[in-house]
């Protein structure tokens, strides 16, 4: 430490400033990368979903012939609403569950 008042207070502030940057600046860098991966992923998982659930109502469309046409015609939409709402349960469970 110096005898001026001002080197003083000017090594303070450079201390204060430092210390700031390491507590909040590098754990947010570090934050955003893990948050990143992970939007990125949920985002890409919801996509491959949305595309499973559509693959599945075309197969219920076309693969059912004459079955499911004129006032059955609901029934592939309410089958792939089902599947859907059974898998959103399911990884609902498993999300509560691991965060215990």
């Amino acid at each position: 430490m110096s005898d001026n008042p001002q080197e003083t207070v000017r090594e303070l502030q450079e201390l204060v400033i430092a210390y700031a940057k390491q507590e909040t600046l590098e754990p947010l860098k570090g934050l955003g990368k893990f948050a990143g991966w992970r939007i990125a992923a949920a985002l890409l998982l919801g996509l491959g979903f949305a595309f499973a659930e559509i693959g599945l109502l075309r197969v219920l469309q076309e693969e059912t012939g004459t079955a499911l046409t004129g006032n059955w015609s609901w029934v592939p939409y309410a089958a792939t609403i089902g599947v859907a709402a059974i898998f959103v349960a399911i990884f609902g469970f498993l999300a509560r569950r691991r965060k215990k």
